[in-house]
């Protein structure tokens, strides 16, 4: 597995953690499954980092957030970019 598969498979992770919280709202959770899916999908690494961080961006500043699922949203957004950076290179 690539080094880039490695990362996004741990973001994966990151994300099932949000899913998987009962406590964030039923519409950022379905947005974080969405971007997961994309991840998942088999467009190249670049597509899929672009398409998950458009997902996540979308919520990121939603108002019916907890501040536990903000920063979590934002660790996300960060090692999304992190990684689309990294593919650029």
């Amino acid at each position: 597995m690539a080094i880039e598969e490695t990362k996004i498979a741990e973001i994966i992770m990151m994300m099932e953690n949000v899913m998987d919280d009962t406590s964030i709202p039923k519409n950022i959770r379905k947005a974080v499954t969405d971007a997961r899916d994309k991840l998942k999908g088999n467009d190249d690494a670049r597509v899929r980092l672009s398409s998950a961080i458009y997902s996540i961006e979308a919520i990121s500043e939603d108002i019916n957030m907890p501040m536990h699922a903000r920063t979590q949203i934002w660790t996300i957004f960060s090692a999304l970019e992190t990684a689309a950076r990294s593919q650029a290179d």
